[in-house]
């Protein structure tokens, strides 16, 4: 049973029939049930044309449904002018869908879960798996879900900006359970970019390869976390660098920048260095500004201090982060580094220790721990001195 191709077709699948009529919610279902008898018929009598195979199929269990549903009068209109088997036009039901699934009536976490759910093809299973909650709780969010979106109109335009956002969260999220979410966000980038010709889903897939690229190098054998300067760029993917690089080029050729684009191009310069020492910064801060006019965002003007700290000394850096609110995530840690690489160890380690007190997970609680000690421990023996 090829698990990929059925998980590739849902999206149009479903949006053939809720184009042709079936609310989400009952065409979801649908085509969940369309799915669990491929994996039980595929095997001994694969078809010829899967996807019709999948809409036929779907279609007749969400007509048996309606049938038998208490509202059936109200569609026998739609029951009595059942179309033809077999696949529509998918492309632009499947951009649909995309939208659809990032409505803006929706949570982010509503939206990531019925993205999975209706457009990766993941099981409710899962996606509980992989946001490590109850299988109860997730299925209880994928319905109402369903519920919400159910009402919207299938043809009104979409946002490509939720879309790309929602993407990007999945992305985040890495990896846990039995779903790989960084390698799931790619494959529908890559699946959304094949039906919108848009240049920044072109920089949101370069940017998701472009740091997927690096995965391998970002944690040590015990799990602990590996700063970008210190990571082995030798387990770095070239393969992936290099697509990375060829989409974001043709993005950027088309003139049309956008923040994914920008992000890529950071990502890209950090790929090219073939040391940390090598790292172009004062180009990396060039694309920092960028980012600060399209999104003005608190997080990439912290990130920029960093940038300007590299290219410009910590001085510089510790300037431009003093223009930002001390409740800011992760401010602490950097201000940590940029006062230990200006020659502060003390009010470093206090800088460091105040962030692994607030660090958003347990890897990067213990690296900030590890890192306060660290230079405790070199202010100790300094003073035995």
């Amino acid at each position: 049973m090829n698990e990929a191709l059925l998980r590739s077709l849902t999206p149009s699948v479903l949006g053939i029939l809720v184009r042709r009529g079936a609310d989400f919610a009952a065409g979801e279902d649908a085509v969940q049930e369309a799915l669990v008898e491929a994996v039980q018929v595929w095997p001994t009598d694969p078809p010829r044309d899967p996807k019709g195979w999948l809409v036929t199929v779907a279609w007749r269990k969400f007509l048996d449904a309606t049938r038998s549903d208490t509202a059936r009068r109200r569609r026998e209109d739609l029951v009595d002018q059942e179309p033809e088997p077999g696949p529509a036009a998918g492309a632009d039901d499947t951009l649909q869908l995309y939208f659809l699934c990032a409505h803006p009536s929706l949570t982010p976490s509503s939206a990531v879960a019925l993205t999975l759910r209706a457009v990766g093809g993941l099981t409710t299973r899962q996606i509980a798996q992989a946001y490590l909650v109850p299988e109860a709780t997730m299925a209880q969010r994928i319905s109402r879900a369903k519920r919400t979106v159910s009402g919207v109109r299938f043809d009104q335009p979409g946002d490509v900006a939720t879309v790309l956002r929602v993407l990007y969260l999945v992305f985040n999220e890495g990896y846990s359970g039995d779903v790989d979410l960084a390698a799931e966000a790619i494959r529908l980038t890559r699946q959304l970019a094949a039906v919108i010709d848009h240049p920044e889903v072109a920089g949101l897939l370069a940017l998701m390869l472009l740091h997927h690229a690096r995965r391998a190098g970002r944690t040590a054998a015990d799990g602990s976390l590996v700063p970008l300067a210190e990571q082995d760029r030798g387990s770095w993917d070239t393969g992936l660098i290099a697509e990375g690089v060829e989409t974001l080029q043709a993005a950027l050729a088309r003139d049309r920048l956008g923040e994914f684009q920008a992000q890529a191009a950071i990502a890209a310069l950090h790929a090219d260095a073939l040391t940390a020492e090598e790292t172009d910064w004062v180009q990396i801060v060039e694309w920092y500004d960028e980012l600060v006019r399209l999104t003005d965002s608190p997080v990439v003007r912290l990130n920029r201090a960093v940038a300007v700290g590299e290219a410009d000394g910590p001085r510089a850096g510790l300037a431009a982060l003093a223009e930002l609110d001390d409740s800011l995530p992760r401010r602490a840690a950097v201000a940590a580094y940029l006062h230990e690489r200006d020659g502060d160890p003390r009010t470093a380690a206090r800088l460091y220790a105040e962030a692994a007190h607030r660090a958003p997970n347990l890897a990067e609680r213990d690296y900030l721990t590890r890192q306060a000690a660290r230079l405790n421990a070199e202010l100790n023996t300094r003073r035995r001195q």
